[in-house]
């Protein structure tokens, strides 16, 4: 059961089609799975819409409204929609295999990291898949930016409660945390990261030039 989800604000941008690809994403996997969010979202949607309907109308030529029949005219015919196979899930699209299949990159003591930013040209931001070992603790941190993160498998623990999968979380350079996987498998999370994170460890903040 999801319980973090994402702000009203975020949702209304996801409506209006205003967020970058990849904070979209992490939104889009959220609606999925969170039937609460996703009647939200059907609500703006709908406000939206109401919006539109309401604006001043606009008059179009008589010339203008035949040259757009005529392009319609021209248009092919619909091809016929295939049979549709069994559903691949918009990550597995992205990504072509299961989360737990990919190559992972040993970071830092239970932490296991895998850059898809390429994924999304243009972008400015980082986009990473995060595991957790299950039972494992990642190094204490705060952010240099602000961090959106979905939880794709399993669950973590830090002093803002606790996070299962499909719960949605944003942090900021004023949070500071100590995630814990818990359960019996590894924690894996998606995260949209708009500057490095800054490990704040006694020892570990000596790694800190060696860390995206």
């Amino acid at each position: 059961m999801t319980r973090h989800h994402p702000e009203s604000l975020s949702l209304l941008e996801f409506s209006a089609g205003n967020l970058s690809e990849p904070h979209a994403l992490c939104i889009r996997l959220h609606l999925d799975k969170c039937t609460l969010c996703r009647s939200r979202a059907e609500t703006l949607d709908s406000l939206g819409a109401v919006m539109m309907e309401r604006q001043p109308k606009v008059s179009v030529s008589e010339s203008m409204f035949d040259s757009i029949l005529a392009k319609i005219d021209e248009s092919p015919a619909p091809q016929r929609t295939p049979q549709a196979g069994p559903k691949i899930s918009i990550l597995q699209k992205l990504l072509g295999d299961d989360i737990n299949d990919l190559p992972w990159k040993h970071q830092l003591g239970d932490v296991s990291v895998m850059d898809i930013t390429e994924k999304f040209p243009g972008q400015n931001e980082r986009v990473v898949l995060q595991k957790l070992n299950a039972g494992g603790k990642a190094p204490t941190h705060t952010h240099k930016g602000n961090e959106t993160t979905i939880v794709l498998q399993g669950a973590f623990s830090d002093q803002n409660g606790v996070f299962n999968q499909w719960d949605f979380v944003v942090l900021t350079d004023q949070d500071e945390h100590k995630p814990v996987a818990i359960g019996n498998e590894d924690c894996i999370t998606l995260s949209v990261l708009s500057a490095p994170i800054k490990l704040t460890g006694t020892f570990t903040r000596m790694l800190n030039p060696f860390i995206r």
